[in-house]
């Protein structure tokens, strides 16, 4: 199993429980408003060091960084917010694509007044990370970009692989997943892409689904999916960008990952030669959560050079 577990439950007045851990998370939570909308976003670590944006993935959200935040904090300040329709941030019922949330990104690291970054992204956040890339390099954005580690994610349209759940959501019917998902099925279907050995506790899982249930949120679980076509649409300029920043880009992957597994490692190797890659052989396709002191460790190697 996982770490211990957080869920040192607590009462919350409202008719179900919440860990004592969440509450914390949720009680550190700051706001920014961009576009009539409020953006939940935390900041820690090491504030005379250099930030460190991290960037979650879908149907999660910056919780997910918890297992990592402490370790990577002694050596950066640590900047994350749950993106438009993830976590503590406002939920519209549209209006979602990839480069919104890349530019919320953008936005928030103005708010905050930051000037070089570097960045750790996973699952939807590896494509927001790859428009930074490419932002960067045709000069209309992210021009303080550094260094970045993709953990798993559809980096690679043809080589991600979506769960019952994702093809469902982007069909005609893709509606009835909000309606239809409760509890006990989202336990099931997110820890199908775990490792075998490193699937979520009972605890754990009520914690991911308190975020994704915050306000409504999985009404809009095939709202959010809009990304897997953006990838499709944006594949040459996302994969050209890549290419061009293969001596600050790594990538660690979780190998028994069946969406975005050894199988995207590969292809990694293939496209980007000169890149860093560290394959994690025994966790899926949440590394961060999986294997929290091994990604820890090699992200701050990779930052650190």
């Amino acid at each position: 199993m996982l770490r211990p577990s957080l869920a040192a439950v607590l009462p919350n007045g409202k008719g179900k429980d919440v860990s004592a851990d969440t509450q914390e998370w949720r009680a550190k939570a700051k706001h920014f408003d961009y576009q009539g909308y409020q953006i939940a976003y935390w900041t820690g670590g090491n504030t005379n060091a250099r930030p460190l944006l991290l960037v979650h993935g879908f149907p999660t959200c910056s919780w997910d960084w918890r297992p990592v935040w402490e370790t990577l904090g002694r050596h950066h300040h640590l900047i994350a917010c749950d993106m438009l329709g993830f976590g503590l941030s406002d939920k519209p019922k549209a209006g979602y694509s990839i480069h919104r949330q890349t530019d919320i990104q953008e936005a928030l690291l103005k708010h905050l007044g930051i000037g070089e970054f570097d960045a750790l992204v996973h699952d939807y956040g590896v494509s927001v990370g790859q428009e930074l890339l490419a932002r960067q390099q045709d000069g209309s954005g992210a021009s303080s970009l550094c260094k970045m580690v993709f953990l798993n994610g559809g980096i690679f349209p043809d080589q991600h692989r979506p769960v019952l759940m994702q093809k469902i959501g982007i069909s005609p019917f893709g509606f009835l997943v909000g309606l239809l998902m409760n509890r006990q099925r989202f336990g099931s279907s997110f820890s199908q892409v775990f490792g075998p050995d490193t699937k979520p506790d009972t605890a754990e899982l009520d914690e991911f689904w308190e975020f994704i249930t915050h306000n409504r949120g999985n009404r809009i679980t095939h709202k959010l999916l809009h990304y897997i076509a953006d990838r499709i649409e944006n594949k040459e300029r996302w994969e050209a960008a890549l290419v061009h920043a293969q001596g600050k880009i790594g990538l660690i992957n979780g190998a028994l990952d069946p969406v975005s597994g050894k199988h995207a490692y590969d292809r990694w190797r293939e496209v980007v030669p000169e890149a860093r890659h560290h394959l994690i052989e025994t966790v899926g396709h949440y590394p961060q959560v999986e294997a929290p002191e091994e990604v820890a460790f090699k992200t701050l190697e990779w930052l650190a050079d």
